[in-house]
């Protein structure tokens, strides 16, 4: 693998998955991380064996510069960093993560005609089990490109989406560990409520969801085919299905990603 260097800006709970997933196939000695709270990025630098510094610097040495900020952060941070942008006269390249905000309007932002990569991942990156849907504009090259999805790899599914479709791919792989994070918590009081042990409840429910997406994507089954398969005539599965689409179940779902992917885009003007 090429010797490129990862530079983090920012290491909340999305920046600092993305850096434990690229500490598994790029050396730490390859990697910076910074953050506006400078402990914070020392203390996951500490733990990572990488280096930590400032934004500036971040912007100054990285070959992938990935801008781990809110979206309504971003222009303040890449008008603080154009000058140091400007000033390179080796390739680099701006990793967004930012919700609503396009390629183009990150380079104008940053200044510049420069190679940006559009990325939207979750949160389960950091145990490698995560989804990244990326695209990339026209400057990036392929080298660049490839070296990117091959030092990612260890936070999962990488997935090139056209950018016109990030906002609402996002809105199902990244809001969606948020939308399973209750479904896991209900089903764990429902079991409390029935008398389960609390840490019981909720071993049972996550592995059942781990063990409910592994079957779906290892068979391939759709996932009406396999709820069939639980419910029995007469059952208490389908008696559970029909409790649930009494208070319109996947109705509630559907409408939380229509509600997330629009205000993706309300993030964007």
């Amino acid at each position: 693998m090429a010797n490129y260097t990862f530079g983090f800006i920012g290491t909340g709970n999305m920046g600092s998955a993305l850096a434990k997933a690229a500490v598994k196939h790029v050396s730490p000695d390859k990697i910076i991380l910074s953050n506006r709270t400078a402990a914070k990025a020392e203390a996951l630098a500490a733990q990572l064996g990488c280096a930590a510094g400032d934004s500036a610097a971040v912007a100054a040495q990285s070959d992938y510069i990935f801008l781990g900020v809110k979206p309504q952060m971003m222009a303040g941070l890449l008008a603080e960093l154009q000058p140091v942008l400007a000033a390179r006269t080796d390739p680099f390249v701006l990793v967004t993560m930012a919700a609503g905000l396009t390629m183009e309007r990150i380079a104008a932002m940053a200044g510049g005609n420069y190679p940006v990569i559009r990325i939207m991942p979750n949160t389960p990156c950091a145990v490698g089990a995560g989804v990244v849907l990326y695209d990339a504009n026209t400057l990036v090259t392929g080298e660049q490109l490839d070296f990117f999805t091959a030092a990612m790899a260890g936070a999962g599914l990488l997935d090139r989406l056209e950018e016109r479709l990030i906002d609402a791919g996002s809105a199902v792989a990244g809001c969606g560990p948020a939308f399973l994070s209750l479904f896991l918590e209900a089903l764990a009081d429902g079991g409390v409520t029935c008398g389960l042990p609390r840490q019981k409840a909720l071993t049972y429910a996550a592995k059942m969801a781990e063990g409910t997406a592994k079957l779906m994507l290892e068979t391939n089954q759709h996932p009406g085919v396999m709820k069939d398969a639980v419910c029995s005539p007469a059952g208490s599965t389908i008696a559970g299905v029909r409790a649930l689409e009494e208070h319109a179940f996947r109705a509630a779902a559907m409408d939380a990603v229509i509600s997330a992917m629009e205000r993706n885009r309300e993030l964007g003007k």
